[in-house]
């Protein structure tokens, strides 16, 4: 099958299909005849679960380990445990701070209520964006 069939059956755009090629993660055989991509059945499987492991949050570095692990006949499992439990600190991580952007958006949103707008001057760009970075220690 071609490109745009494999795209098709898959769910995917067939730049998307091209890009996994690109990157090795299909690996296509060629049509002797006209040099084209022939793609086997099994890889509308292979493009799924491509989709579904990014929808987890593994990226594609990780699933190309974890397709190179199955395609040496080896479970993946153990790898996908590790790769999870990583991405859930590191998802946790992400959203400790945005609670705390989202606190100094909110606190930045209260105070330049009670402000003017001021033009730019020699010390300041936009006094609204440093008197909330002052206030709260930013000094960078």
């Amino acid at each position: 099958m071609h490109v745009n069939d494999l795209a098709k059956q898959s769910g995917v755009p067939p730049h998307v299909v091209r890009y996994y090629t690109q990157i090795g993660l299909l690996t296509p055989k060629r049509d002797p005849k006209n040099r084209y991509r022939d793609y086997a059945a099994a890889d509308v499987y292979r493009v799924r679960f491509i989709r579904r492991a990014k929808w987890l949050g593994f990226t594609l570095k990780d699933v190309e380990k974890i397709l190179a692990d199955a395609d040496a006949g080896r479970s993946p499992c153990l790898e996908v445990r590790e790769i999870v439990k990583i991405r859930a600190r590191e998802n946790h991580q992400r959203l400790e701070d945005l609670h705390r952007l989202q606190r100094r958006v909110e606190n930045a949103v209260a105070v330049w209520e009670t402000l003017p707008d001021r033009r730019p001057d020699h010390d300041s760009l936009c006094y609204l964006i440093d008197t909330v970075a002052e206030a709260e220690g930013c000094l960078t």
